[in-house]
């Protein structure tokens, strides 16, 4: 199993950056694929970006393309999700997401985060 915890979260104008990170437990982190999802209020939880266990593999949803960058970090158990040219319909609460297998739908993933929100402001 692994545990998930993710921090960075805030409020940014728009145009703005931010940086989300999200700790793993466990010594099996390198085995995992990751992934950033994200709920705006009153929809639903959507994919935003995966990688693969070694991250030589990423992938984006399209509205995110171009504009953010996910990457890991095996060494310290920890993915970050680099988020540029922030748009106010990026606001939303950010999660962070493993399990053995990639994937892009929710159903794809058995640990999840509690969740950082992030709030970007026209």
């Amino acid at each position: 199993q692994v545990q998930l915890v993710e921090s960075g979260g805030g409020l940014v104008q728009a145009g703005g950056s931010l940086r989300l990170s999200c700790a793993a437990s466990g010594r099996t982190f390198s085995r995992y694929a990751m992934a950033w999802f994200r709920q705006a209020p009153g929809k639903e939880r959507e994919f935003v970006a995966g990688i693969n266990w070694s991250g030589g593999s990423t992938y984006y949803a399209d509205s995110v393309m171009g504009r953010f960058t996910i990457s890991r970090d095996n060494a310290k158990n920890t993915v970050y999700l680099q988020m540029n040219s922030l748009k106010p319909e990026d606001t939303a609460v950010y999660y962070c997401a493993a399990d053995l297998v990639s994937g892009t739908v929710v159903g794809d993933y058995n640990y999840w985060g509690q969740g950082t929100q992030v709030t970007v402001s026209s």
